[in-house]
């Protein structure tokens, strides 16, 4: 069991780029236990990361194959296919995503084995979500080539271990869900992002996401700062300047 998983969370939402286009982090988790599942995909989300949750061996697989993933997290106590055998078919079919082992097995050769296997990371259970979020954040920003803490345009700042935004001068904490809005817009500054591009990026499968949650998301940004921050392209979507105004 995951005593502390939930206990204590601090808000710091994490996003970062996968291939051309910049996206908040997306998790696939790799857990058979219901509750520890449905908990981590509570806390994850909370913290502003997509996550997809399977809960069989078989379905890790097709899920991998399916999108692109910033990291795994995955047990090794799973029905059908184990955790280990998972990350060989990974890593010989030439995935590079990094793992994280989340397992109640502590022992000394478990780790070893999870690690010499391919896996980047080995958390035992239970353990403390603030632990898997620190984790989650250094092997994302590792596999990214940088461990940048902070990001701009010129005149918008995120600080993303703190989720401080810095606007034209005045800085607020944002929540997670705006907090990665921004995130997955300034690291391409003057790409122009679709609403169905930003619910995909900021939302996980399975997760209700309300008609106007975007709408909803970028008037919360600019009630806090100005409509400024967010720029609006007629019947295309939403972008942030490319470069700070002279």
């Amino acid at each position: 069991m995951v005593h502390n998983v939930l206990l204590n969370t601090q808000s710091q939402a994490f996003t970062l780029h996968t291939q051309n286009e910049r996206e908040a982090v997306r998790v696939l988790l790799i857990e058979d236990d219901l509750m520890i599942g449905q908990g981590l995909r509570i806390a994850l989300r909370d913290e502003g990361m997509a996550v997809d949750w399977v809960q069989s061996g078989a379905d890790a697989m097709p899920a991998l194959r399916s999108a692109t993933y910033d990291i795994v997290l995955l047990d090794l106590n799973l029905p059908e296919i184990s955790g280990l055998d998972i990350l060989k078919q990974l890593r010989s079919s030439g995935g590079s995503e990094p793992v994280l082992i989340i397992s109640a097995r502590d022992k000394l050769p478990d780790r070893l084995s999870g690690l010499d296997f391919g896996a980047d990371d080995y958390l035992v259970k239970p353990f403390d979500t603030r632990e898997l979020i620190s984790r989650i954040r250094a092997l994302v920003r590792r596999q990214a080539g940088h461990a940048v803490s902070t990001l701009s345009n010129g005149e918008i700042t995120l600080n993303l271990s703190t989720n401080e935004v810095n606007f034209r001068g005045e800085s607020q904490v944002l929540p997670a869900k705006c907090f990665a809005l921004l995130h997955a817009l300034i690291q391409n500054p003057g790409y122009i992002w679709s609403k169905g591009k930003l619910e995909e990026s900021i939302y996980g499968w399975g997760q209700e996401v309300e008609s106007n949650a975007i709408e909803v998301l970028i008037h919360d940004v600019r009630k806090r700062f100005s409509k400024d921050i967010i720029l609006n392209v007629r019947g295309a979507g939403w972008k942030v300047r490319e470069r700070a105004s002279k």
